[in-house]
């Protein structure tokens, strides 16, 4: 089973970067769509990127595009979010996820990491 851990949350100042790491406990990424999805306090999840297995197609959230970017590597079984421009609301817990397809709904993704957290003050 897949089990997707998310790293590199953390605190910075708006305008900064921050890079998410997302790695495997369970079995490999192999033939997965891996993507990032987030949840503020008092709001519903939302999708921010996912990335294909194979020829690695992206696709992202309007909310984000031209500032986050996803990527994975396979020989690591790590799949990466880059965070630039970091705006206040981005702030969120960021989950990891895995699933059959690409999408950006959060139901047709059945692997879910615990999250963490990026904070980012103004």
């Amino acid at each position: 089973q897949l089990q997707p851990v998310e790293s590199g949350g953390g605190l910075v100042q708006a305008g900064g970067s921050l890079r998410l790491t997302c790695t495997s406990s369970g079995r490999t990424f192999s033939n997965y769509a891996l993507g990032w999805f987030r949840q503020a306090p008092g709001k519903e999840r939302e999708f921010v990127a996912v990335i294909s297995w194979g020829r690695p197609n992206a696709y992202y959230a309007d909310s984000v595009k031209g500032r986050f970017t996803i990527s994975r590597d396979n020989t690591k079984n790590t799949v990466y979010l880059q965070m630039d421009s970091l705006k206040p609301e981005d702030t969120a817990l960021y989950y990891c996820v895995g699933g059959s397809s690409i999408s950006r709904q959060v139901r047709e993704y059945d692997y879910w990491g615990q999250g963490t957290q990026v904070t980012v003050s103004s």
